[in-house]
């Protein structure tokens, strides 16, 4: 059984307070975006000599990660504790660049619960499969429904976010990385947690040529300091036309909204990561 784990786009991201166990409170509005994974799960037969229940190949993009340690691996075990499962063989063929504010790893674990869950008939539901989503990763828990939402809490508490969708169908959204990985612990190590004037979800809900004076994340001010070629790709979106532009989660990708098709993206960035789709 095959599955292809998404990846997503906070429209604006705001820390609004650090927490008594170190993490931070945040406010953000996650949006899904079609460039995916490739996940695949097999029974493993019994006579299969392995020393572990669940058997991992990655392949695609590189991952800086021991394969026992991937998020995919810790989800079947987290499950395992649970729910009787049988062993398996996994797939992974990455697609979704790393450190890159995308959660494709993330995605990778949440989709890894769903197809557990559908394979071998565990019938958990989406809230229950939310609530085991939430223990690998703070944007897990989204990935399950892969639908617009409002991210509270460090980003597992999630609520419906109404009419976002209808301002960006239409529109054209243009991913850039270059060959720059930020960390969390950079990402948080520049910033000083604040509410903003006005919530994400408020101004998302507003024409979208109002967000580039609104819309933050507050991520962008430290990080850029330290990778300047990300406010340079930035500026050069709005340069090209976006009607919007901005950093991704904590990473190091910068997308762009456009009203029209863009044209020569790919001279513009040359031997970057580009991703496009019509939303």
């Amino acid at each position: 059984m095959i599955t292809f784990p998404c990846c997503k786009i906070n429209l604006g991201l705001n820390i609004v307070a650090k927490r008594p166990d170190g993490y931070h409170n945040l406010e953000t509005v996650f949006y899904p975006v079609p460039l995916c994974d490739a996940l695949e799960i097999k029974k493993m037969d019994e006579e299969f000599p392995s020393s572990t229940p669940i058997d991992l190949k990655v392949t695609g993009n590189i991952v800086a990660c021991d394969e026992t340690k991937n998020l995919v691996v810790r989800a079947y075990h987290l499950l395992a504790e649970d729910y009787k499962l049988p062993r398996v063989h996994a797939h992974l063929f990455k697609r979704i660049p790393m450190q890159a504010g995308l959660g494709g790893g993330s995605a990778d674990a949440a989709y890894m619960i769903r197809l557990l869950d559908e394979r071998f008939r565990l019938n958990m539901g989406n809230t229950e499969m939310e609530r085991y989503a939430a223990q690998l990763g703070a944007d897990c828990a989204f990935f399950i429904r892969s639908e617009i939402a409002y991210a509270t809490g460090i980003g597992e508490a999630l609520e419906p976010a109404d009419t976002e969708k209808n301002n960006l169908e239409g529109y054209y959204l243009v991913l850039i990385k270059p060959d720059v990985a930020v960390s969390t612990a950079e990402a948080f190590a520049g910033i000083t947690p604040k509410k903003p004037v006005k919530c994400c979800r408020d101004i998302v809900r507003q024409p979208i040529d109002t967000w580039r004076s609104e819309l933050t994340n507050d991520f962008e001010k430290s990080i850029f300091a330290i990778h300047p070629i990300l406010a340079t790709i930035k500026e050069k979106l709005y340069e090209h036309g976006a009607l919007y532009a901005q950093m991704s989660g904590s990473g190091s990708t910068i997308f762009g909204i456009f009203g029209q098709k863009p044209t020569s993206i790919e001279e513009l960035f040359p031997d970057m990561f580009i991703y496009s789709v019509r939303l």
